[in-house]
């Protein structure tokens, strides 16, 4: 990225060159700015800020840099030069409010040999150094090249080195290409903080050329089909009648809606406005010998535990699409151990898997069971929906979990309607001090028998599944601003915000916690991330590593073999097309990444060209995504398939 350096400027001055700018230097030295003022400058900006005071210029430097890293800069820049005492202190400070440290060295007569060099970087690490700055003076065209070899040792993103002068203009440029995350430019040649520094403007004309960025505000989020499905299904088995508000119509929702009247429930539309009347469902209450789930994995799943609990005689479960070739991992065994049958029509790929269409035969017998979780979230819900119906009391463990956000949604929604669960979870002394989900090796469920269904009122929670490609395509490409959704929310997928904030983007939400979010353009970095939880984010998240420079990890493939087509495969085989190494060893994907300005300006973008969709919505998404960053037309041979989660977006996207 470009980082302006900003001197002799007061505040107002600052803040109204900022929106303009990729990334600013704000040089504390030269710009008299009282405290109130800096919590205003770096506690309010949407722009990635270096907060710089150096040491020769400003005895109070140190308190400065201090003040900067309490009021929220991103980036503080402190020179090696600074006393020992001074550098733990900043680094102290640094780790404690989440600035990233930058650790400098300035050469104003000569560049060193590159051994060094070398050793400067290796000390500025060992101070702390998270980004490591190499400037010196080219005293001739041989010395841009002494500077330029530190870029082959040093890790994608974590060092800035180019020279001053009119002999080291070019090396300012070259740094962006060699993977640099950030280069110096002025705003005018008068304002040049050191000499050779190029203006702004004539920076981004050699870097980005017409490359184009995104900007959009006040993007309006669908409904969350999780919530959705779960809330109308409840409904349909409520004693009176229910609104549910904010409703968005999609191909797996409008299912739900089928289901609820195939049970008998009443439903109408006003709006975004769901109105049912409820079956009043007991035990037995159900005369039913198919019903037809559509394309919704979930919708199936949920059904099936309640169908064997409601109706008397078996219920042939009817599907449509991808959903006809996607296992029922273990629902043999799941659905045995409460004493239900399962009659496929044809067998699944392992015995204890199984296809549609399939008969469902009850009664499901109240008890105690423990069950796998490896295979995913949606049967457990089922019977967290339907145990509760049975006329006894009952228990359920669940080990090796998975997805476990998506198993407390289902009880979040139960609740709604007057059904009580109670929950333990169990981990080991890990889990106990994080309570980090991904650490958790147990759930216990407890089930008071003989419970009803009673009607609810209250809205539907917009959808972090649908705002993740709009939130990262903000994060590499620009600026994007999504409305409706809630910071607090149960939803597994709103771990898009962590991820964003490991790999560094810029985030900042207006009236917390529904007001709208912002992620703009920063400098990015490789992360690791663990989607177990929340698989469907992983293509998403895919396309984000492919802009983080470096090695990212994402666990969680195994989680993708089964979805609308194999995920993993669909992944790999897609940015291979595009020219991004991928690996995948087990359930770990690696992908080496490499950041948007080095891409644009060494023209590597992704390969454009004619890629499948595989009928898979997510796939579409982060393949729309990654389009703004190719090369050349990314064509998707059947974009109307998102559909299924997402009607609008392909309209939303078009935005950007």
């Amino acid at each position: 990225m470009i980082c302006t350096s900003i001197q002799n400027k007061d505040i107002q001055q600052i803040l109204d060159l900022l929106p303009r700018q990729e990334m600013a230097e704000i040089r504390l030295d030269r710009c008299a700015l009282e405290e109130e003022e800096m919590e205003q400058l770096f506690g309010e900006s949407d722009v990635p800020l270096i907060a710089t005071c150096r040491l020769e210029e400003e005895p109070g430097a140190p308190q400065i840099l201090e003040r900067a890293i309490r009021a929220g800069a991103k980036y503080v820049d402190l020179e090696m030069e600074a006393p020992a005492a001074v550098g733990r202190r900043i680094r102290e400070a640094c780790r404690s409010y989440g600035s990233v440290l930058i650790r400098s060295y300035h050469n104003f007569s000569e560049t060193p040999p590159l051994p060094v060099l070398q050793s400067l970087v290796e000390r500025a690490r060992s101070f702390g150094g998270e980004v490591v700055k190499i400037v010196t003076t080219a005293t001739s065209e041989a010395d841009n090249a002494t500077i330029g070899a530190l870029y082959e040792s040093a890790a994608p993103g974590t060092l800035v080195a180019f020279c001053m002068g009119d002999k080291g203009r070019p090396s300012r440029l070259e740094a962006l290409k060699k993977g640099a995350p950030f280069t110096y430019a002025c705003l005018s040649e008068e304002e040049a903080s050191a000499p050779g520094q190029w203006t702004v403007e004539a920076m981004r004309k050699a870097v980005y050329g017409d490359f184009r960025f995104v900007k959009a505000e006040g993007l309006p989020m669908p409904s969350s089909k999780s919530f959705a499905q779960r809330a109308i299904v409840a409904a349909a088995l409520a004693d009176g009648v229910s609104t549910l508000e904010g409703y968005t119509p999609c191909g797996d929702n409008e299912s739900a809606l089928s289901a609820a009247r195939a049970l008998g429930a009443e439903v109408t539309l006003n709006g975004r406005t769901l109105t049912v009347k409820g079956i009043f469902a007991k035990p037995g209450c159900l005369h039913l010998k198919e019903l037809h789930t559509g394309e919704s994995g979930f919708l199936t799943r949920l059904c099936i535990p309640l169908l064997a609990t409601l109706s008397p005689q078996p219920v042939r479960v009817t599907g449509e699409k991808t959903l006809l070739k996607r296992p029922l991992t273990d629902a043999h065994d799941i659905m045995a151990a409460y004493g239900v049958r399962l009659y496929p029509e044809r067998e699944g790929p392992r015995k204890t898997d199984c296809t549609l269409p399939l008969k469902v035969a009850g009664p499901l017998i109240p008890g105690r069971a423990d069950v796998s979780g490896k295979g995913g979230s949606q049967l457990v819900s089922g019977l967290l929906a339907a145990l509760p119906l049975a006329e006894g009391k009952s228990a359920l463990y669940v080990h090796e979990p998975r997805s476990i956000p998506y198993l407390f949604i289902t009880v979040d929604v139960l609740k709604k309607f007057g059904i009580a669960i109670g929950s333990e979870m169990e981990g080991d002394d890990a889990f106990l001090e994080t309570q980090d989900w991904s650490l958790c090796s147990g759930v216990n469920f407890f089930f008071r028998g003989g419970q009803r269904y009673k009607p609810a009122h209250f809205a539907i929670e917009a959808d972090w599944s649908g705002a993740a490609p709009f939130l990262v395509a903000g994060a590499i490409f620009g600026e994007v601003q999504v409305e409706g959704l809630d910071t607090q929310s149960l939803q597994a997928d709103i771990s898009i915000l962590d991820i964003l904030m490991e790999a560094g983007a810029s985030m900042s939400q207006l009236d917390a916690p529904a007001g709208p979010i912002q992620v703009s353009r920063a400098p990015l970095s490789a992360f690791e991330a663990d989607l177990n939880n929340c698989p469907d984010l992983f293509p998403m998240v895919a396309v984000l590593a492919a802009f983080c420079p470096g090695e990212s990890h994402l666990l969680g493939v195994e989680r993708l073999r089964h979805k609308e087509t194999d995920r993993a495969a669909a992944i790999e085989a897609m940015l291979t097309q595009m020219g991004v190494p991928v690996s995948i060893v087990e359930d770990r994907m690696s992908i080496t990444g490499m950041g948007l300005t080095q891409r644009v300006a060494t023209g590597q973008l992704l390969r454009g060209g004619t890629y499948p969709s595989h009928a898979d919505h997510r796939m579409v998404m982060a393949l729309s995504v990654a389009s703004l960053g190719a090369s050349s037309p990314i064509v998707i041979d059947d974009v109307a398939c998102v559909a299924k989660s997402f009607p609008d977006f392909n309209e939303l996207f078009a935005r950007l």
